[in-house]
């Protein structure tokens, strides 16, 4: 093949099974992949998975979390989602947390998610006991994914993002529902 010795045709050609060839007490480039092709395995797959282990924070008791939101004068932002929501999946890993992770938005919000289909047990914003369906239904949500930004008493400072219709504005939307917010908040309070 191209008027190459027989070993070098096999190192140009990168065949896997020239691991153990030498050139000049060098190792191949085929024996310094094979390696890489494993590390770049396991990272694809760390990259796979994580996104769909990483969730945001459960509402567990919006009464405790309401007195720390007084305190720092921020907004309380909820997510109300449903599982098996591909819209809400995409609001959640593509805006909602790195904007959790974001020390910015730390700052600025409390995020919280609300399984509007789960039976998880959680406290209201009156110190009761109630779950995240029941609660789901009192807010009368019934578009996913639904964000709202509430007061310490529960009260609405901003007018609800209803669905995701594309990420074009979605990340705007948010961060104008969040700086109207906590003008509401930091003018009222």
């Amino acid at each position: 093949m191209l008027g190459l010795p027989q070993r070098e045709t096999a190192l140009t050609r990168g065949d896997d099974d020239t691991i153990g060839m030498t050139q000049n007490g060098m190792l191949t480039m085929a024996a310094r992949r094979v390696p890489t092709r494993w590390i770049l395995a396991w990272l694809a797959l760390l990259f796979v998975f994580a996104p769909a282990c990483a969730q945001m924070v459960p509402a567990g008791d919006l009464a405790a979390d309401a007195r720390v939101a007084a305190e720092r004068r921020v907004p309380l932002l909820l997510l109300f989602s449903e599982a098996g929501c591909s819209y809400c999946e995409r609001a959640r890993q593509e805006f909602l947390l790195p904007m959790q992770r974001n020390p910015e938005y730390q700052e600025k919000v409390i995020m919280r998610e609300v399984g509007t289909d789960s039976s998880a047990a959680m406290v209201d914003f009156a110190g009761h006991k109630t779950t995240h369906a029941d609660f789901s239904r009192r807010m009368r949500v019934n578009m996913m994914p639904t964000v709202m930004m509430l007061g310490p008493r529960g009260d609405t400072l901003a007018e609800p993002i209803l669905g995701f219709r594309g990420a074009d504005y979605y990340g705007y939307f948010l961060d104008q529902r969040i700086d109207t917010a906590l003008a509401q908040l930091r003018r009222t309070r």
